[in-house]
């Protein structure tokens, strides 16, 4: 195939509704416009976040297409006498470059290794220098598609970039590592904005010549200005401090933490990072000790009898948002005052006091300060300022003599922050899985859970072995089944992609149907099936100069066995996440885990990116293998990219939130209406925001009464899950039961029914029946099965529940109380009285245990008790007066419950998280005066916040005052209870 002719046809075919045919579209121009847009009102926003979203859509598809072209080998490089790994490529105005350490770059960090991390470190650093969003400084477009085994880059190009050489172009940073550096007055300016969000500490190098050279971002950070005027920055790939868990350095000792679970482990590249999200945590942290230690050392001076510092009379409580040292910290600071509150309130005062340096604070109380600054690491000594130097262990990187203090400090800082990570996140990442505060559901969510708390997945098998050790060990066992299918996945995936690399376009499907073979079949030795000759080229001597990078010619991938597969899986297990699987096959796994072949098939399909046909497989079989071609469809791209956000939309919803936490029902519902029509604005139709706007609008919908308006919400959103999220994505699955749960309350009882039955389907395919949630969808099933009279039915669902909920709640919990009463209540319906009563009894027990004699639940069961046992007696005597007389006794009709909808729907509304609370007039009247109260105050810091805080440009969306940050996890669910008289 002339490739020349098949680049040709490629780009007229591709996309009429791209562009007009003979022009294409300037990407950089495109998306650097779309940031220069104004943005000092609310319309002004909305149109510049939507050009943003929109542009940044159109080039990730472009370039997404452009490198499967590529990698197809449908795109002429622009070096093509060079080695295939190193060639690069230009197609659409986007630049393309594949993972490999070309030139030798990356010899000292890792080679290959580090060349295919370093572009979605660069993406991470794209993203949050996008995120914070300084005039003035710009990023090019970046997309990092991982597409049959190679990794492409994809990129914007800066204008002139390609007429003139790197050395000439680059006017800040280093183009080697750190040995030649230089820097500017105006990059310095720009960067110095970003500092305090990024937590970056501007800081100086030596260069070649030893002169000092002053940066405010790490060294390989490249400022280039392009022909059109504008500030560029690139290589983001160290914007975040390393992890020194992972990076051994001779002559440095780590924290003992550290050190016990093992650490520092050697890893396959020196690029490992810390996570945005834990650099965050930790200032948030140390922010509390600062704050602690400062309240600390204030009560020491007044119970010594000292004279009280003058400066804690000046002035009432500034509130804490108007605290310009760490906006981040100022929220757990305000957390903290219920506490030790006047002490704290009077460090808040303090330190604002002296960071505002009017001289009144008394010198006593600035070195109250000063010690607090100097033990929790700040970088300033009167207020609390902390910041990373990201080119601290840097090879190559030397610093100048006067700074060895300053470097000593952030040596130290970053071994605190890799012990952090080890001491407080990873086990309060373990405490969230025991108490359920967050329930995954397969790898996705777990990883997804793993990152907002900043643990990196390379530390995935330290979480499991916590869990193994964990006294709550049963309780966790979901956790460690999907643990372990996640790290099982990850390593195969690191197998299947350099087996990719060898595999030519022709004998794809058979490739990767081997390969799943050798993975999840319980085959013995299955055979590759090799494309038939004709397809594979006839010159073997002359081959295609546009073969995929680095094939080789053989069929290497043909002769992999299911052993050597585990094997290797086991290994890399072992060398990557340092955990050791005991397993030879694939069966072995599945008995030793309780695994499930289908949910291993569905994870690594997912992160591969293979289609693959919709049917029942016989993994079990021994006769046959379980894959063969035809069974394989396609092979698409996986694709990184940054997510551009609606901001004001975003600050809306989260007002809405908060307003619902605090029982504003109406107001809430308002905001997140508002809330939608933003989203919808900016990203159009469909958007994962949108979908989880439409899911609160339906449920405060439901609390508030409106069961048909809740039922059209809920229903968009349970589509928007489907076609954004997936058809069995987690989040979908809780979007059915949403939706059942508001069929049944308008009455549609089938619907509901098939509903549930849809998500337990969906929930076996994911995990599989011993998951927590699983007992939540029984109770749903079963309370609607005994709701239309199927009793024996509903006691098969109800009892599976019982037996989840014992298992990971553990048997004295107040959840398991519910399902023994609802068990009870099955039993009740099939006049069997004395399993209703047994079960009732364990349930009254619990109540008793926890809640006490006088608590209404116990009381209610106490209540039920005797109303089962009457029951119960009176069936005994009818049937004593059957035995007696025969069949001319006189009976009395029994009377059997049959359970009215309106008893079903209320336990429905109780197990699914919805509490109606009964209301007299004396409490709602207390109500209303404490909210007022609360209003004033409110009102109140808010005037002093407008006089403190003349500077303030960004208008705040209505309704926006309370402190929206601190609700974070309503996102998912805002199940508090719902205020209504």
């Amino acid at each position: 195939m002339d490739c020349v002719r098949a680049e040709d046809a490629y780009t007229s075919r591709l996309g009429y509704e791209e562009h007009i045919p003979g022009q294409t579209r300037d990407w950089n121009e495109e998306l650097q416009t779309t940031r220069e847009l104004p943005r000092k009102n609310l319309p002004e926003r909305l149109l510049r976040e939507r050009a943003i979203f929109k542009v940044h859509s159109d080039f990730t598809a472009a370039a997404t297409r452009g490198a499967m072209a590529v990698i197809d080998g449908n795109v002429m490089a622009i070096n093509p006498s060079e080695e295939t790994k190193m060639q690069m490529f230009i197609w659409n105005n986007i630049f393309f470059s594949l993972g490999f350490d070309v030139r030798d770059h990356y010899k000292d960090f890792g080679g290959d290794v580090a060349a295919y991390v370093a572009p979605t470190n660069d993406l991470n650093g794209v993203r949050t220098y996008n995120a914070v969003d300084v005039e003035g400084l710009y990023t090019l477009g970046t997309v990092v598609v991982d597409y049959r085994g190679y990794r492409v880059t994809a990129q914007s190009i800066i204008p002139g970039i390609l007429e003139r050489d790197q050395e000439q172009s680059v006017i800040y940073g280093s183009i080697d590592f750190g040995k030649t550096v230089v820097s500017h007055p105006r990059y310095l300016e720009l960067l110095e904005r970003t500092s305090r969000p990024l937590k970056i500490l501007r800081h100086r190098v030596l260069n070649d010549r030893d002169e000092e050279v002053e940066l405010c971002s790490s060294v390989e950070c490249k400022g280039i200005i392009g022909n059109d005027g504008r500030h560029y920055i690139l290589d983001l790939l160290r914007t975040f401090p390393p992890d020194l868990n992972f990076l051994p350095v001779p002559g440095e000792e780590l924290p003992e933490e550290c050190t016990r679970a093992g650490f520092p482990r050697a890893h396959r590249h020196k690029l490992c990072c810390l996570r945005q999200e834990l650099v965050d945590a930790f200032v948030e942290h140390r922010y509390l000790l600062f704050m602690k230690l400062a309240a600390l050392q204030l009560m020491q001076q007044k119970a010594s009898k000292v004279e009280n510092p003058t400066s804690l009379e000046n002035g009432g409580l500034s509130p804490s948002e108007s605290k310009p040292e760490d906006p981040l910290g100022s929220e757990v600071g305000s957390q903290e005052e219920g506490g030790s509150a006047s002490g704290l309130a009077k460090v808040k005062e303090l330190a604002e006091t002296i960071a505002s340096d009017d001289g009144t604070a008394d010198p006593r109380s600035r070195e109250v300060i000063r010690n607090a600054c100097k033990a929790v690491g700040s970088i300033s000594s009167t207020a609390f300022d902390i910041r990373f130097n990201p080119d601290i262990f840097s090879p190559g990187v030397r610093f100048p003599e006067s700074c060895q203090d300053e470097v000593r400090d952030q040596k130290q800082l970053l071994k605190d922050a890799a012990a952090f990570l080890l001491s407080c996140q990873i086990p309060g990442l373990v405490k969230d899985c025991t108490d359920h505060a967050v329930l995954p559901m397969d790898g996705a969510t777990l990883a997804e859970v793993m990152r907002q708390r900043g643990i990196n997945m390379r530390y995935l098998g330290k979480v499991l072995d916590l869990v193994l050790r964990s006294p709550a060990r049963d309780q966790l066992d979901h956790i460690y089944k999907i643990g372990i299918g996640e790290l099982i996945t990850r390593s195969a995936k690191h197998i299947f992609k350099t087996y990719l690399q060898g595999v030519e376009l022709s004998g794809l499907s058979a490739a990767i149907s081997h390969f799943l073979n050798c993975f999840l079949s319980s085959y013995p030795n299955p055979v590759a099936h090799l494309p038939a000759d004709e397809l594979l080229s006839k010159k073997r001597n002359k081959r295609r100069k546009n073969r995929p990078p680095g094939a080789a010619g053989d069929t290497a991938w043909a002769v992999m066995t299911p052993q050597e597969l585990w094997k290797n899986i086991c290994q890399e297990a072992k060398n990557y996440f340092d955990f050791s699987l005991e397993c030879d096959s694939v069966d072995q796994a599945v008995e030793t885990y309780g695994l499930q072949k289908i949910t291993l098939l569905r994870e690594i399909s997912l992160k591969t990116g293979i289609q693959i046909l919709l049917k029942e497989y016989s993994f079990d079989s021994r006769h046959k293998p379980a894959f063969t071609e035809e069974d394989v469809l396609n092979i698409f791209p996986v694709v990184k990219h940054v997510n551009p956000k609606a901001s004001d939309a975003f600050h809306f919803f989260q007002s809405g939130q908060a307003k619902v936490q605090q029982g504003f029902l109406k107001e809430g519902c308002e905001l997140i209406n508002e809330a939608l029509n933003l989203f919808n604005n900016v990203y159009g139709a469909m958007h994962v925001e949108i979908c989880a706007c439409l899911r609160l609008l339906a449920r405060l919908h439901y609390i508030m009464g409106d069961y048909a308006e809740a039922l059209s919400n809920q229903q968009k959103a349970v589509l928007m899950s489907e076609r954004v999220m997936g058809i069995e994505h987690p989040n979908t699955i809780q979007e059915y039961m949403h939706l059942a749960l508001y069929c049944f309350a308008s009455s549609q009882l089938s619907t509901a029914l098939s509903l549930l039955y849809r998500a337990r389907y969906l929930m076996l395919l994911v995990f599989g029946e011993d998951h927590p949630e699983m007992a939540l969808l029984d109770n749903n099933i079963g309370l609607v099965l005994h709701g239309v009279m199927e009793y024996d039915l509903s006691l098969r669902f109800l009892e599976n529940a019982l037996a989840v909920s014992t298992k990971y709640h553990g048997p004295k919990a107040l959840k398991v109380a519910l399902s023994h009463h609802l068990v009870a209540r099955v039993y009740e319906s099939k006049a069997e009285f004395r399993s209703a009563l047994q079960h009732e009894k364990e349930g009254y027990t619990i109540y008793k245990t926890q809640l006490g004699e006088d608590h209404e639940k116990t009381k209610e069961s106490s209540e039920y008790l005797k109303c089962l046992t009457q029951q119960a007696v009176a069936l005994q005597r009818t049937m004593n007066e059957i035995y007696r007389n025969g069949s001319s006794a006189n009976i009395p009709p029994l009377k059997f419950t049959a359970p009215s909808m309106a008893s079903v729907l209320e336990q429905l509304n109780v197990i699914n998280g919805i509490l109606f609370i009964p209301l007299s007039q004396k409490d709602l009247e207390n109500l209303k005066a404490e909210v007022a109260r609360r209003h004033q105050l409110q009102e109140a810091s808010k005037n002093r916040d407008k006089a403190e805080e003349p500077m303030a440009t960004e208008p705040e969306p209505a309704g926006a005052s309370e402190d929206v940050g601190s609700q974070p996890q309503a996102a998912k669910d805002p199940s508090s209870p719902s205020l209504q008289g």
